[in-house]
């Protein structure tokens, strides 16, 4: 046997080949939609960045929303399973004795963690779930789809840090806590230019080292204070 022969590429398989074929228009429909939006990018336009003919990705996904909300899933299942570990971890190590630090912590630093680690591709995806979130008509949908599960563990771990906080706190809290990293991670550069360069929207270390710290005050503060009385009806 030659060291030709020896050292000669075995062709990859038909399953090898679509697999690095839908990896490929993933990846470019990830960049395109993160940067124009669902509506702003079109079947063609992927086919061009990936260079096939627009009827393979007909082929593979049927259609742009086939296409879009696969590369949504490619993403959110890694996404919510890290977090679901990290929380399921948290419960373990903590006794059962849950606080709210540990508990946002474990929900927060464990996905930052993606974006700071994982390059541009994750926060091309961090991107674009800043735009399904804020698309009403049928983003909720495909948020409730993908994170509900991880969300309610973490308002699990939420009440139980805080028995005594009503219930309708903690889920506002939590609304706070997804809408301050939803525009994180869409990385719009406004905190650039307000800070004058202090600050950098892409720079997730940062955020991880501030943002959990933040949150967990927040939710003391909301579940503590005070709460004013209902005003009267007039008689």
């Amino acid at each position: 046997m030659t060291t030709e022969t020896t050292t000669r590429r075995k062709r990859p398989t038909k399953a090898e080949q679509r697999s690095s074929t839908t990896e490929q228009i993933l990846d470019a429909a990830e960049h395109l939609f993160a940067r124009h939006g669902f509506y702003g990018v079109t079947l063609k336009d992927v086919a061009v960045r990936v260079g096939v003919h627009h009827t393979l990705l007909n082929y593979y996904f049927n259609d742009k929303a086939a296409l879009f909300e696969a590369v949504f899933a490619r993403r959110a299942a890694i996404s919510s399973s890290r977090r679901m570990q990290a929380l399921d971890r948290y419960e373990a190590e903590c006794g059962g004795r849950p606080s709210v630090e540990g508990a946002v912590h474990a929900f927060l630093d464990t996905d930052l963690e993606l974006y700071i680690e994982g390059g541009e591709a994750w926060k091309n995806y961090g991107a674009l779930g800043a735009q399904v979130s804020n698309t009403p008509d049928w983003g909720a949908d495909l948020m409730s789809r993908h994170f509900d599960p991880v969300v309610m563990r973490l308002i699990s771990l939420l009440r139980r840090a805080m028995p005594e906080c009503p219930a309708e706190d903690i889920f506002w809290g939590y609304n706070f806590v997804t809408g301050a990293l939803l525009l994180t991670l869409a990385r719009t550069g406004r905190i650039d230019k307000l800070s004058g360069g202090l600050c950098h929207s892409d720079d997730f270390a940062a955020v991880k080292d501030r943002m959990a710290r933040f949150m967990a005050a927040g939710f003391h503060a909301l579940c503590h204070s005070e709460r004013r009385p209902e005003p009267e009806s007039p008689d």
